[in-house]
């Protein structure tokens, strides 16, 4: 029996409990019982499964407890119980010793196959991970049904306000049950698995599309029952119906298709449900182009930084400049909005920030040095920078390096998404304060919590996006003008310089000056220039002003 025990591969687990509960009968053993923890600190927190294979009630004496660590980490632990009045002579010890080896051998072996399953096929929260999902696509293109299901890739909308207005806790439940809603309309159909954070990864039959996008556009959700509280959760999702003739084509196009579908989905101005197409494969192939194209052309000088004047509205003169990279490729100026969302989904962004940066810091070194009236120039910096602690130190070499006084320089940080982390934002523009260089937050009142922003985190400019300026046919009394008159204050009440972006009339420049806002920036004055032809501005000095 003890080989038979040790040999176990071919029997299953009913069959090898029947022959242990055979020998504990034979030695009078009470109850054995067998633990498994993926690892020690796993133990001490009693994250693990307890088995009790054989329990006739008759004992509690513990006679034999083993421990087992294994070489990947699990701890396995098996102790066999007796009668008060039953007991073991040395042989019969010896025996016992050899049967519970064999039960931690059994159950060390199929707990670790599961505990290796769910280390590759899922995350730390028990979601099934993206190895579960190309295990699966790859199942059904071996099985030959792949054409007739969807796949998609979708991102809960906002879910870090979410998190905000309810708790992580909370967060985290209500994450789970929108889970577990989308996978019981899949069921048995299909899979659903997390990319990781607010993102996931689905396929499913193609029937069950409709009743996925209803569920996509948004649905309350409860997360606490006693208390019905209830949140609306919804997502932008791009899906890509598989079509019949897929047949082997590498799986890694699926991946493609519904990433340029979601990238699509989540610009306001598209929608949140985005089909793959042929106009989306025509964008995807001209992304595929850009990215191929950016390294060369960096290095090649393809790019060049224009300069778009910032002017005083009550005396005309040029007090400032937003530096903006144009790409000229074979005599035609490419359009920014074709490259920089682009560029802004690696950090590939950060590269040509930097070459503008440097750029910059060039001409105003040549500028100062031949006193055409330099002024203070401001660079964008993307979000992808936040995540680099050395930004700061990257900066400065450059500025540095180009030997230009910190104070001619200002970097402009946008407000526009909602998954900012304020902890490095904050890092980064006080890093730049206390170096002298000038910070601004680009597109106030675009993004979701733009007074929190600047109630948390030090400022020295504030530009207010276009969509605040009345146009000529907005009053006094119009909705946009009290924002933009409030707005206005409230920058000079906390000390802020305030830029005005878009300033294209004489209407304009009219209620910029009844509302003590000095500065603009716009088509009024003109489009960004050439270096050469900003040079020229700079030194006749003055923009004529309407009366």
């Amino acid at each position: 029996m003890i080989d038979a025990s040790t040999t176990i591969g071919p029997f299953s687990r009913e069959t090898f409990v029947q022959i242990l509960k055979e020998i504990c009968e034979l030695f009078h053993i009470a109850k054995g019982v067998t633990e498994f923890y993926r690892s020690p600190g796993r133990e001490k927190a009693g994250e693990g499964d307890i088995l009790i294979d054989h329990d006739n009630g008759r004992g509690e004496k513990e006679v034999l407890k083993k421990r087992v660590n294994s070489r990947t980490g699990a701890v396995i632990i098996g102790t066999l119980y007796m009668a008060e009045e039953d007991s073991l002579d040395e042989e019969e010890l010896e025996k016992v010793d050899l049967i519970l080896r064999a039960l931690l051998s059994f159950v060390g072996r199929n707990r670790m196959i599961g505990a290796i399953e769910q280390l590759g096929f899922y995350d730390d929260a028990m979601y099934p991970n993206f190895r579960s999902f190309s295990r699966y696509l790859e199942k059904l293109q071996d099985t030959g049904v792949i054409g007739g299901y969807t796949a998609v890739r979708y991102n809960l909308k906002s879910f870090s306000v979410v998190n905000q207005d309810i708790g992580r806790a909370n967060g985290d439940v209500a994450m789970k049950r929108y889970f577990d809603l989308v996978k019981s309309i899949i069921d048995e159909d299909g899979i659903v698995c997390r990319m990781g954070g607010d993102n996931f990864i689905a396929v499913f039959k193609d029937e069950l599309t409709r009743s996925i996008v209803e569920v996509m556009r948004g649905i309350p959700i409860v997360y606490d029952k006693e208390q019905r509280r209830r949140v609306t959760i919804s997502a932008s999702i791009g899906l890509y119906n598989i079509p019949a003739d897929f047949g082997q084509r590498d799986l890694r196009e699926v991946l493609d298709c519904i990433s340029a579908a979601e990238t699509v989905a989540k610009s306001a101005e598209a929608g949140s449900v985005i089909f793959y197409d042929q106009m989306l494969k025509k964008r995807k192939e001209d992304m595929m182009r850009i990215r191929h194209l950016f390294p060369a052309a960096l290095g090649n000088g393809e790019f060049e930084v224009y300069y778009q004047p910032k002017v005083n509205v009550v005396t005309g003169q040029i007090v400032g400049a937003e530096a903006l990279c144009r790409w000229i490729r074979d005599g035609r100026i490419i359009p920014p909005m074709e490259f920089i969302p682009v560029l802004e989904q690696s950090t590939e962004i950060c590269d040509l920030d930097f070459f503008v940066l440097d750029r910059v810091c060039k001409d105003l070194a040549h500028w100062l040095k031949s006193h055409d009236h330099a002024v203070r120039c401001s660079v964008n910096l993307s979000r992808k920078h936040l995540i680099d602690a050395d930004l700061l130190e990257h900066v400065l070499e450059i500025i540095d390096r180009n030997g230009v006084p910190h104070e001619y320089l200002e970097m402009e940080l946008t407000e526009t998404t909602t998954d900012v982390k304020f902890m490095d934002l904050r890092r980064v523009a006080q890093g730049m304060r206390d170096e002298g260089i000038h910070t601004a937050v680009d597109d106030f009142g675009m993004g979701y919590s733009s007074l929190n922003l600047i109630r948390e985190i030090s400022w020295d400019v504030l530009k207010i996006d276009r969509g605040f300026v009345p146009l000529d046919e907005e009053g006094t009394d119009s909705i946009t003008y009290k924002m933009f008159r409030h707005v206005v204050s409230m920058a000079k009440d906390i000390d802020l310089e305030c830029i005005i972006e878009g300033v294209e009339t004489p209407y304009q420049i009219k209620l910029l000056r009844e509302n003590n806002c000095e500065i603009a920036q716009g088509f009024y004055f003109d489009k960004p220039l050439p270096r050469e032809e900003f040079e020229k501005r700079l030194q006749a000095g003055k923009y004529p002003l309407p009366e």
